[in-house]
Formats: C-alpha cells, structure tokens, sequence
C-alpha cells in the first residue's frame, strides 16, 4: 500500500475577498475529489485573500499508478482557471 500527500501553494490574483476566493477553492476541491477519488482540505492560508495552501492525498496499491494519479492532480490544478500553482510539494510513504 503506498500514499501519496501533495502539499499545493495557490495564488488567486481575481480573488477580491474572502468569498471569492473560497468560491474558487470550494469549484477546485470539489472537482479534484469527484475527478480523482483525493481527500482534500485547505491547510494554510485561510484568511489571507489571494493565497491558499491545499493538502491532497490518495492511496493506492502500486507505486507507478500513484505517482500518475498525482502528476494528473498537478496537471489539473495548474489548468485550473484562476488558480495560479507557484509551488508543490509530493511526499510517498
């Protein structure tokens, strides 16, 4: 069994308050957990209103599978409209 933990540092530069911005979290939470089976929560950068810190993380049975899911997570997340990834980090235990 191995687990992969993707720590994910976001900016949003349209977001004008605190509502747009968990707006924006909530659509790309809720689409990275339906799209990609992830458990996902914000972990940092709560009240600031152009930043955030997402932690991500999945579970599978084979190395080589995890480590594609979590390169199609970052892919995902980059894409994403008004989310700028600027840094990330993937743990595997």
């Amino acid at each position: 069994m191995f687990v992969a933990i993707i720590t994910a540092e976001l900016q949003i530069p349209m977001a004008q308050s605190l509502k747009d911005k968990r707006s924006i979290i909530k659509r790309l939470t809720d689409k990275c957990k339906n799209k990609f089976n992830v458990a996902v929560a914000e972990v940092g950068n709560k009240d600031l209103w152009k930043n955030s810190e997402l932690g991500l993380v999945t579970i599978a049975g084979d190395r080589r599978y995890l480590e594609k899911v979590t390169n199609k997570i970052i892919k995902f997340i980059e894409d994403f409209p008004g989310v700028y990834l600027y840094n990330y980090t993937i743990d595997y235990y």
